[in-house]
């Protein structure tokens, strides 16, 4: 195996995902590279040595740029917040290491096309963590839809749900809550929840034109946790949108952090002329698929269970009827990421680029949402 040195900056929440996929690729799939978890990166020193001991980093640093300078690595994945990723990449960049970067890509498009631009003129491999795609679930549809088996698609349908932010006493800014602080997320539920909706729909139904949006912040003021200061909040709240794709059909988009019961609820469906499919996160094994080609005595929604070893990734785990979870996407992803770092293999995605596309989508539904028009996607 040929190895390739892994610096990971930042150690929460995707930290841990992305160093459980470093440590288990390898044992899972037939890779030419093997990932070396050479160096995590965090502010807070005793922390961060308690994390790279625990999950098995050769070293750590508490300075990114330390980092990035150092001759051991050859790959700087960025798990910090998104005001930090422009920054990060960049420089990485410069130094000619490969860049993996966690959603969304950036605050904004002009950052974005910052990224990509760095990247693509020194040649180097990227990729963003976009995880959804790497359900195999996900990548049946996906499939099935290249396939044709759905023909013309006429509807897309989309929700990202959850609760966590409903009380007016939880505070904005800061570890953990850096989510609800404008300046540190750019956007609220758009970049962070409907980006990942977003991405998954481009990827399985192409591009996105027009969208027109509405959006809502509830709890107008926060204290926030850096400064104690009660101040405004800038983030959206809620966001819901309509969406038209280049091939024609239509869309509806919804999220919100405000939908008691709901933590997670990501669905997606998919209406054609020939069959529909829809995925629920909650679920995320099966996949629901109709079509109408069956014999009528007989049509109706059938559930397929994604776990044979002819559907996709599943050959690499165990046999049939067992699932697999969410950190598995990430494992997909990172083995995805080393794959196309073999001779003659396509490039990954989704990539900074693909990624851009979604920051374009972001952008056009935040400002629909100011001015109630209907807003062209750059890009397209």
């Amino acid at each position: 195996m040929k190895k390739l040195n892994i610096g990971l900056i930042g150690y929460g929440f995707m930290g841990r995902t992305h160093s459980n996929a470093y440590r288990q690729v390898s044992q899972f799939f037939d890779l030419e590279y093997q990932p070396v978890m050479k160096a995590v990166c965090g502010r807070t020193e005793d922390r961060v040595k308690a994390f790279a001991d625990n999950w098995g980093w050769q070293s750590y640093e508490t300075d990114w740029r330390k980092l990035i300078e150092r001759d051991d690595i050859d790959a700087v994945d960025i798990t910090t917040p998104n005001n930090s990723h422009c920054e990060i990449a960049k420089a990485a960049a410069e130094k000619g290491k490969m860049v993996l970067c966690e959603k969304p890509l950036a605050l904004n498009p002009e950052q974005g096309e910052e990224m990509v631009k760095i990247v693509e003129d020194k040649g180097l491999a990227n990729m963003v963590w976009y995880n959804y795609r790497f359900v195999p679930a996900v990548t049946l549809a996906k499939n099935l839809i290249d396939d044709d088996k759905l023909g013309k698609i006429f509807h897309y349908r989309a929700n990202f749900l959850q609760d966590w932010t409903i009380s007016p006493d939880l505070p904005q800014g800061g570890e953990g809550l850096w989510r609800l602080d404008a300046e540190a997320a750019g956007s609220g539920v758009t970049g962070d929840l409907l980006a990942h909706c977003i991405d998954t729909a481009i990827w399985l139904n192409g591009p996105i034109t027009t969208v027109t949006a509405m959006t809502e912040t509830f709890i107008k003021e926060r204290k926030h946790n850096l400064t104690g200061e009660v101040q405004k909040v800038n983030i959206d709240d809620a966001c819901a949108f309509l969406a038209r794709f280049a091939n024609g059909s239509l869309a509806i988009f919804e999220s919100t952090r405000y939908a008691r019961g709901h933590k997670a609820l990501y669905t997606f469906e998919i209406n054609g002329e020939n069959a529909s499919i829809s995925w629920d996160l909650h679920d995320l094994q099966r996949l629901s698929y109709f079509d109408y080609r069956d014999e009528s005595a007989t049509r109706g929604w059938r559930s397929i269970h994604v776990t044979d070893s002819d559907h996709p990734y599943m050959d690499k785990w165990w046999v049939p009827g067992l699932n697999i979870g969410y950190e598995h996407t990430f494992i997909h992803g990172i083995a995805g990421f080393l794959k196309s770092l073999e001779e003659g293999q396509k490039p990954m995605h989704p990539s900074f680029r693909d990624a851009l596309q979604t920051q374009y989508i972001c952008d056009a539904v935040l400002k629909s949402g100011v001015s109630k028009q209907w807003e062209e996607v750059s890009g397209v």
